[in-house]
């Protein structure tokens, strides 16, 4: 569990890899997806994913160079913690209330 949480630490990183549970992104797809998301703060989530081998970077060559960033089998298996955490987040109040 520490390693999961390590991984989704820090506020904004949930909702990159969200981001990527759709498809293959650039960095400015994700600024724009993400618009209250510093460009630091971004370039660090991406940094601190792929160190994680939560996401691959991919180069393309060329002329003005263009980078993607793609979930790897490690990070699609994230998407079901996602969820739960999703759903305890928007059930919590609830059950709070009983």
């Amino acid at each position: 569990m520490d390693v999961t949480l390590a991984v989704l630490r820090g506020r904004w990183t949930a909702l990159v890899i969200r981001e990527f549970l759709q498809g293959d992104r650039s960095f400015s797809e994700l600024a724009q997806a993400l618009p209250k998301l510093s460009d630091k703060t971004l370039a660090d989530r991406l940094a601190q994913l792929t160190e994680a081998a939560v996401l691959d970077r991919r180069r393309t060559p060329g002329w003005p160079p263009r980078v993607r960033y793609a979930l790897t089998d490690r990070g699609r298996a994230l998407a079901p913690v996602l969820q739960a955490m999703w759903e305890w987040g928007s059930g919590s109040k609830d059950e709070g209330e009983r």
